[in-house]
C-alpha cells in the first residue's frame, strides 16, 4: 500500500524548537537514508492516518517536502515514532528513505486465515499464534501489507513453521526457520490447570530466608539471579 504525505523542511533543532512546533499543532520529524538526514515538521493527522492502517508500519509513503527553492519528492517508510504516554498524542516521527532498486528490511504482520482448524473443531484443541510479525527482506515495491498463513488443515499437535510460510515472490524471511508461527495444542484438563495454579500460588508465598546480622559481623544477602527480558517485527 502507498500513502502520500506533505512535510516542511526545517533547520532549527532542540527541545525548545520541538515544543514550538507542537504548540503550532504540528510535530517534528527526521528522515534518514541515503547517507543523509533531513529535519522536517508535518501535520500529525497525516501520520496517524497512516499508522491506523494495517500496513502503516510497512506502507510506502510518497513524501512531498516543501521549503527552500523547490519541492522535493522522496519515498520513505515510517521507521519509528514517539507517543505521549498520558495523552497518546504523537510527539515525533522518524522516516527511513528507501531506494526502489535496493532491498529493505521491515517487519510485517502475520494474519491467520482460513476456517476453524480441524484440531480445534473436532478435537477441541486450542489455536496458538506464537509469531505475530515476521522480519523480511525485499524490494520496496514487493513489501506485502500482511503475510497470510492458512491454519485450516491443522490437526491436534500440528503447526506451521517459519520455513513453511510463503511470503511472496522475491521476499526473503529472516526469522529462524524452525520457529513455530501457529499451532494447535491439546486442551488443558481442569485437573492439570488446577495443579498449575496451585503450584504457582505455592511458589508465590515462599518466604525469603532472613539474614541475621550480628553486632560484630556484617552479612549481606546474595542478590537473586536475574534474567534479561527478551526483545521483541
Amino acid at each position: 500500500m502507498k500513502f502520500v504525505a506533505e512535510a516542511t523542511a526545517r533547520k532549527e533543532t532542540g527541545k525548545g524548537v520541538a515544543r514550538q512546533i507542537r504548540r503550532a499543532g504540528r510535530i517534528p520529524a527526521v528522515m534518514y537514508g541515503q547517507g543523509e538526514s533531513h529535519l522536517l515538521e508535518l501535520d500529525p493527522a497525516a501520520v496517524r492516518k497512516i499508522l491506523i492502517t494495517q500496513a502503516g508500519s510497512t506502507g510506502l509513503i510518497s513524501l512531498c517536502i516543501m521549503g527552500g527553492s523547490e519541492e522535493i519528492q522522496r519515498t520513505a517508510v515510517i521507521h519509528d515514532y514517539q507517543v505521549d504516554p498520558i495523552t497518546s498524542s504523537l510527539l515525533h516521527v522518524d522516516f527511513l528513505e528507501v531506494a526502489m532498486d535496493k532491498v529493505i528490511r521491515v517487519q510485517v504482520q502475520v494474519h491467520v486465515t482460513g476456517s476453524v482448524p480441524v484440531g480445534v473443531k473436532i478435537d477441541k484443541g486450542v489455536l496458538h499464534q506464537s509469531i505475530r510479525e515476521l522480519h523480511i527482506e525485499c524490494l520496496p515495491n514487493a513489501i506485502p501489507d500482511q503475510i497470510d498463513v492458512d491454519a485450516s488443515d491443522l490437526g491436534l499437535g500440528q503447526g506451521i513453521h517459519v520455513r513453511e510460510v510463503h511470503a511472496g515472490e522475491g521476499i526473503k524471511i529472516l526469522d529462524d526457520p524452525h520457529g513455530m508461527v501457529v499451532n494447535v495444542a491439546a486442551p488443558i484438563s481442569e485437573a492439570k490447570l488446577a495443579a498449575m495454579l496451585t503450584g504457582e500460588a505455592g511458589e508465590a508465598v515462599v518466604a525469603q530466608p532472613e539474614v541475621v546480622v550480628a553486632d560484630t559481623v556484617k552479612a549481606e544477602a546474595a542478590p537473586a539471579d536475574t534474567k534479561a527480558p527478551e526483545t521483541k517485527k
